[in-house]
This record gives structure tokens, sequence and C-alpha cells, in this order.
């Protein structure tokens, strides 16, 4: 079971965050149709008002005009909302509350509405070159999928995103090594599970102050530098065959063994302990040569 090694925490951003709230809004269809029909209330008074005589023809004006302004704060107020699609509303510079339900609303005419878009996107970090845990360079890079609906803590949330994700991915990969050296150690290859969930934890931890969702984040690309990946490769190389060796040499000895045992269980030949020493080292020889071996023919006997 690989033992957990916590990475150090990333530093502590300041909390500035304007709290999300539901802004106050109605169905914009209603009051679509009735700034349609104040507008053609409007012209109609206008029309009357060029008939009448001047008295009641500046009264009706009058009234015209404020017709007319009552239809054009109705219609202002409309607000659209698209899927995958919020809007901030903001009244002289003081945030109001935002609008998630999607169609079309109607809000204070006088304030002011900011789309923020809340669809889910990919955020590929550049491909970085850190060192790990070991002091080895490696290359690195990594896709974050978020949402966003930031509009008052960062200057540009994409920007702020793509910073702190390539900050993450910088700080995670010098907190492990590219492979284990000893065992229940995390590394960055073999345990991308886990170090993957950490990436997107810390990256959460990160951008929360913007009001990003971090989704899921992956690693894409993990190789060592190019100035050292010879030498990694001949020592993987190394410990390949290694392992390949010590595998063979420990088939080999289980079979010299059952080999000898069946030998004296089955009464086939009596062998002293010189003859089984030879007979041990010929076996171990054809069983671990990695060429074929070349029988030779013993015309005596071992003494001579």
């Amino acid at each position: 079971m690989a033992t957990e090694t916590a990475a150090p925490a990333g530093p502590d951003l300041p909390d500035r965050r304007v709290t999300e709230r539901e802004a106050r809004f109605s169905s914009g269809l209603p009051m679509l149709v009735a700034g349609i029909v104040l507008l053609l209330a409007g012209v109609a008074l206008a029309v009357v008002a060029s008939h009448q005589s001047h008295g009641a023809a500046v009264a009706l004006v009058v009234l015209c005009v404020l017709i007319f302004i009552a239809a054009a704060l109705a219609l202002a107020g409309l607000t659209p909302v698209v899927p995958g699609q919020a809007r901030v509303v903001q009244l002289f510079g003081r945030y109001r509350g935002t609008i998630r339900d999607s169609g079309l609303q109607w809000v204070n005419p006088f304030t002011r509405r900011i789309a923020v878009s809340t669809r889910v996107r990919n955020q590929e970090s550049a491909q970085a070159k850190v060192n790990d845990a070991d002091g080895n360079p490696i290359e690195i890079a990594a896709v974050v999928a978020d949402t966003a609906s930031a509009i008052y803590s960062v200057d540009d949330y994409t920007q702020f995103v793509t910073i702190q994700t390539e900050t993450a991915v910088r700080h995670i990969a010098s907190s492990y090594p590219y492979t284990s050296r000893r065992e229940g150690e995390l590394s960055l290859r073999e345990n991308a599970e886990e170090i993957t969930s950490r990436l997107s934890a810390e990256i959460a931890a990160r951008v929360a102050l913007a009001g990003v969702h971090i989704i899921e984040s992956r690693l894409t690309r993990l190789s060592y530098a190019p100035e050292i990946a010879q030498a990694m490769l001949r020592q993987q190389q190394a410990s390949a065959v290694v392992g390949a060796r010590q595998v063979i040499v420990e088939g080999a000895v289980g079979m010299v063994q059952l080999a000898l045992q069946r030998l004296q269980d089955d009464s086939v030949v009596d062998l002293d302990e010189e003859r089984k020493a030879t007979m041990v080292s010929n076996l171990l020889v054809v069983l671990c040569s990695e060429q074929a071996t070349q029988p030779v023919v013993n015309t005596g006997t071992l003494y001579q």
C-alpha cells in the first residue's frame, strides 16, 4: 500500500470573494408585451394629440412622453440569459446578485448586467521543465476542466486560472520523484491517480478565489528532460535486466532443486556431493545462459 506523502500546502491567497446570491428578477415576457403595448399607446396618443386644440394637445403630449418613458424602462430591463451563461447584476457599482435561470428575464432597468460563462472548458498548461523531488529535471504538462463564474475577484479569470494551474503543476511535480526508489513512496509515474487527485485539489484551492470550480485535472505529459533522458533510459534498462536476471536465477535454482529431488526420490542415480555440485553447476549454466549451450561428451569419468 502506498504511503501518503502530503505535498506542502500552497500559499494562502487573500479571501476577497463576493458571495454569490440570486438577484431579484421576474419573467421578461409580460414586460416585453407591456413595453410593446405602451409604445403603441404612445404612438396612438401622439396621433390623437396632433388633432386636438392647444391645451388638450399639450396634456396629451406630456402623457405620451410619460408612456414612452415607461415603455423604454420596461424594455430596457429585459435581459436574455442563454444556457451556459449567467448574468451578474450590478447597480451603481454594487453587486446585486446573479441570474442563472435561462430565458428572457426582467430586472431593474438601471442595473448593469454582465455576462459570465458557466460552461465547462479545458485549460491546458504549457509544457514546463521542473526538478522532481530527487532533483531530476522532468517535463510535465496538465489539462484542467473547469467552470467559471467570476467577475469581481480577479481581473481576468481565464489568465488567472492559467497561471495558477501552471504554479500548481510545478509545485506538485517538485514534491514527488519521477519514479519511486523506496517501497511505499508515491511517484509521478507509478501513482498517477493519487497525484492527479492532489493536483485537482491544489488547483481548486488556488482558483477558488475567482469562483472557478475544478471538475478534473490530468497530466498530459510526463518525461525526463532531454539532457538526462538517455542516462535515465540506460538506468531503467539496467534495472530491468537486473530484475529479469533475478527471476531467471530464482527459477533456475528451483528447477535444479526439483531435478535433484526427483533423481533422489526415484533412485535414478546415486550422486555424492561432488557430483551434485557438478550437476548443479552444469544445470545453472544451461538455464541461466543467454546463448544456447554446446554439449560436451565426457568419455571418461569425473575424475579423469
